[in-house]
């Protein structure tokens, strides 16, 4: 249970960096390009912790998935980014595929 906390907590934090990276403009803003880093880094360390109780195939995309559908969403809400529906379709079978793969983590 505990692996699955820091897999949360890698992916909050490899967010955090995403977002830094677009507050970057090309990293020539060093404040949120030293964030980006050190949120990678921090993210990347955090995900090597729960990779030694999960595997690294559900770990790792569950990592990716939630990581790319949260910052897809946050590009939605806070900069204003489109959404189709095709977008919408393929965002929710990312959820699903985590949710599912969590599933069969557990059944293990």
């Amino acid at each position: 249970m505990l692996a699955w906390v820091y897999l949360m907590g890698a992916i909050g934090l490899e967010v955090i960096g995403t977002v830094s990276l677009k507050f970057s403009n090309g990293f020539t803003d060093l404040k949120f390009s030293v964030l980006t880093l050190v949120m990678y880094g921090l993210s990347f360390w955090v995900l090597a912790l729960t990779l030694k109780v999960l595997p690294i195939s559900t770990a790792y995309a569950v990592w990716s998935g939630l990581g790319t559908a949260a910052v897809a969403i946050i590009g939605l809400v806070f900069f204003k980014e489109p959404m189709t529906a095709l977008k919408g379709v393929f965002l929710l079978m990312i959820i699903g595929g985590v949710v599912g793969l969590e599933a069969i983590s557990s059944e293990s």
